[in-house]
């Protein structure tokens, strides 16, 4: 009887193939999943998002100053608008007067009958009388046509009124078009630098803040002392030697001693005072207080008085920064300044190196 031989099974066979292709398979994708996640982006470093917060920043600060000039524009329409609307609200009751004067000439005359002259000397039986009633008669007529022309007068002024009225609130929904546009863009910016911000460990965060006011402590500390004539320290052209120094005129001191009330006060885009203010809100605010009307905007500060050099600077001049002239500060000498600097920076003494410095204005 013939011996049968059992089968030999390959060791890849069966359940083990299975397993195997499982395990090969596990292992590829582990493999991708490693050379994938090997290609992701760094985690960006502190000094990386403070270099990223600062841009955005700088560009709602260029949004802010732009978003005040239309708040300006914006205004100045708002009120020649009221102005228009409010003088034709006069014309029309002068024009209602008129009218009302008019209708009471035209009923006596319809009341009189309405006859021609000739006919009425006619049938009169006092003559005398009749020539005296059309003495009269005449006298009204020319009231009459006073009252006509005065309300043509007036038709033709509403007229005007109402064609430059429309056009003022034409340019008035421009500019408050504009308005929401650079309102749109500074809050999109600060939004963008608070999310970056918050990807930060609290670790990192600290460094962020102390990065961010380094230069400003000593700064800060010299400036908390308010006095009617503010003894600073100026920077002199001449070899950039620096010395005690006062003021140069009541004003400017006035305007340094307004700035220094205002340390500590927060910034906020668009703010004039007197809790929080902007850059130019404060520059704008602290020559108020010296008795001298600034414009809005740092692009019209910057004319608003006449341009100095660096070199120059005295106390109370007006220092600003960047290419497109988006931030200013209040000079005070000693190569420092008071500004209000960003959101979530307070107003604060600091040094006018920490930016790039773009030009100076005296004023007052």
């Amino acid at each position: 009887m013939a011996a049968h031989r059992k089968s030999r099974q390959s060791p890849l066979g069966g359940q083990a193939v299975r397993t195997a292709a499982t395990l090969a398979l596990a292992s590829a994708a582990t493999a991708t999943l490693f050379e994938g996640s090997g290609q992701a982006a760094p985690r960006p470093t502190t000094a990386e998002v403070k270099a990223k917060v600062d841009r955005l920043y700088e560009e709602a600060e260029v949004a802010t100053e732009r978003y005040n000039g239309a708040k300006e524009k914006s205004d100045e329409a708002r009120a020649a608008f009221d102005r228009l609307r409010d003088e034709a609200a006069r014309r029309t009751d002068r024009l209602n007067t008129a009218r009302a004067a008019l209708g009471s000439m035209a009923a006596a005359q319809y009341r009189s009958g309405g006859l021609d002259p000739a006919v009425r000397l006619a049938l009169t039986s006092d003559p005398d009388q009749y020539l005296e009633r059309a003495a009269l008669a005449e006298k009204a007529g020319n009231r009459q046509a006073v009252a006509v022309g005065a309300v043509r007068r007036e038709l033709a002024a509403l007229r005007q009124l109402r064609d430059e009225s429309a056009g003022r609130l034409t340019a008035l929904r421009g500019h408050e078009a504009e308005l929401r546009r650079q309102k749109a863009a500074v809050i999109g910016k600060l939004t963008a630098a608070r999310t970056l911000l918050s990807r930060l460990t609290a670790e990192e965060r600290a460094r962020y803040e102390a990065a961010a006011a380094s230069g400003n402590r000593s700064g800060t500390a010299a400036g908390t002392g308010a006095t009617s004539t503010p003894a600073v320290r100026a920077d002199r052209s001449s070899g950039g030697e620096r010395g005690p120094v006062t003021a140069p005129n009541s004003r400017a001191a006035a305007a340094i001693s307004f700035a220094r009330a205002q340390l500590g006060k927060p910034y906020v885009w668009g703010a004039t005072g007197p809790s929080a203010y902007d850059c130019s809100g404060l520059t704008q605010a602290s020559w108020r207080a010296a008795g001298v009307s600034l414009p809005r905007t740092t692009y019209t500060q910057i004319n608003a008085g006449q341009r100095v050099s660096r070199s120059q600077l005295a106390p109370g001049d007006l220092v600003f920064f960047y290419s497109g002239i988006s931030h200013v500060g209040l000079y005070i000498g000693g190569g420092q300044m008071i500004h209000a600097p960003r959101p979530g920076a307070p107003i604060r003494v600091a040094p006018i190196d920490e930016m790039p410095f773009a030009g100076a204005t005296r004023v007052g």
